[in-house]
């Protein structure tokens, strides 16, 4: 960058993330404050570009502002943490499975509820009355 910074435009697109998805996290403190240009621009440094593909990956992967929070803290230097990361991701895991189990239940009813409506003409509809119960 020829020793400046980017830009805001230019950190979301090199990040993968919208503008305004910068200016959000900067608001909810995941995203440390930039420096300013002589104009009053912010001016991003490589460290915000990593810490919004951090940002990015962790929501990727389905992590809640709190806990990216805490990753973040954790992943300070000299804190140490693989034990407190591990359990986190355990923590995670879990809620990742009940959700996959709930989406198979979904997915089972409405198979039947569809099964149930095979030729589309019944006077009462299948997946009606699936979702009204």
């Amino acid at each position: 960058m020829s020793g400046r910074g980017l830009t805001i435009g230019r950190l979301a697109e090199s990040a993968g993330v919208n503008l305004e998805t910068v200016r959000y996290y900067e608001r909810v403190g995941l995203m440390p404050e930039p420096g300013r240009t002589p104009g009053g621009h912010r001016s991003y440094e490589p460290e915000h570009r990593q810490r919004l593909r951090f940002i990015r990956r962790s929501r990727e992967l389905g992590f809640g502002l709190d806990a990216i929070r805490r990753l973040i803290a954790l992943s300070e230097p000299g804190v140490e943490t693989c034990r407190e990361v591990r359990d986190m991701a355990q923590d995670h895991i879990t809620s990742v499975d009940a959700k996959i189990a709930d989406l198979q239940r979904l997915r089972r009813v409405l198979r039947q509820a569809v099964a149930d409506c095979s030729d589309g003409v019944a006077v009462r509809c299948p997946v009606i009355e699936e979702l009204g119960s």
